[in-house]
């Protein structure tokens, strides 16, 4: 089994690199800086498998380059794969099998960060702090303890997320349909979107979620809110958002993804020119955090990601049944 996997980071190879000492007979890697589009496709030719991360582009045009190039599956190394086309992915014959759970306490844990981070400004006083500035007035934060906070999607990232609140001893509400009972209140959307002092965003992007957060939920949330999302930027409505932060309806916003983020993160764009003006005015807020989709990036999580991704490559070389196959 001949992998390649694009959008390959340094920080990866470590990680696959011990894990295939397990698989070395029966799979070899490629590493491939670039990110898979139409365009680096034909990178494929002479390869069984592509491993493709969550920016990469695999629509029915790429996964038609592959197929033509003989590719026959494609790993992903994450848990969504609302970027790939499973349609043309099935006309073509080629398998697809993603990492459906790397580490939920990682990007549950980085959620936390959000909020604290936001909620008590530390990285505002460690910077006030380094020049000699020891004011405390524009630090102000609130407890964690017995708000009401609302999660959106309660899978496994979800339900780390609910373990660590109810230890902080808030009220939580998720409003998840597939979900019948935990330790949580269960409640539909907009119950959620009026009581809740922060909410966080743990579902996947389909056709049922995309803007989910939009003009019409805004208007029902309380004024001042916390909104985190480190899902998938497309379930937030960067348009609404914006103005939402000018009528100071949210408070505090916590992003980990971007509507647009293929364009910008992973990348060090410090010497350019920023292109993107919805991003530009979203960074511009004194009460907006950004980071560049590092959720998932623990030890842990890379690990595990790099396990899972070998195994299926291991069982399709073997003609297995494939464990984690996306149906």
């Amino acid at each position: 089994m001949k992998l390649a996997l694009f959008s390959a980071q340094k920080y990866e190879k470590p990680f696959f690199d011990n894990n295939s000492t397990n698989y070395s007979e029966s799979v070899s890697m490629s590493f491939i800086e670039q990110s898979l589009n139409i365009t680096t496709a034909p990178l494929s030719k002479g390869f069984d498998a592509v491993c493709v991360f969550v920016n990469d582009t695999v629509d029915k045009h790429v996964i038609s380059a592959l197929a033509n190039d003989g590719v026959k599956a494609i790993l992903l190394r994450c848990a969504g794969f609302n970027n790939v086309d499973l349609e043309a992915a099935k006309e073509h014959g080629i398998k697809v099998c993603r990492v459906p759970a790397y580490s939920p306490e990682a990007v549950a844990e980085h959620c936390i960060a959000l909020m604290l981070t936001l909620n008590r400004k530390t990285h505002k006083a460690f910077n006030r702090v380094r020049e000699g500035n020891f004011d405390l007035n524009g630090l102000l934060g609130f407890n964690l303890f017995k708000k009401t906070i609302g999660i959106i999607g309660c899978g496994k990232i979800g339900l780390a997320l609910v373990n660590i609140l109810n230890g902080f001893g808030a009220n939580v509400l998720v409003c998840d349909p597939k979900v019948k009972a935990g330790p949580f209140t269960l409640c539909d959307l907009d119950t959620l979107l009026t009581q809740s002092d922060v909410i966080s965003l743990h579902c996947p992007l389909n056709e049922h979620t995309h803007h989910l957060i939009n003009e019409a939920a805004f208007e029902k949330m309380k004024e001042g809110v916390m909104l985190i999302n480190t899902s998938r930027g497309a379930l937030l409505d960067s348009k609404a958002c914006i103005n939402a932060l000018k009528s100071k309806k949210i408070g505090y916003l916590g992003l980990d993804v971007y509507e647009q983020e293929s364009e910008l993160f992973f990348k060090d764009h410090r010497e350019e020119i920023m292109q993107d003006d919805i991003f530009s005015r979203l960074v511009s807020f004194p009460n907006v955090l950004v980071t560049g989709h590092q959720g998932f990036f623990t030890q842990e999580a890379l690990n595990e990601i790099a396990c899972t991704t070998l195994q299926s490559a291991n069982e399709l070389s073997q003609g297995l049944p494939l464990t984690n196959e996306v149906i």
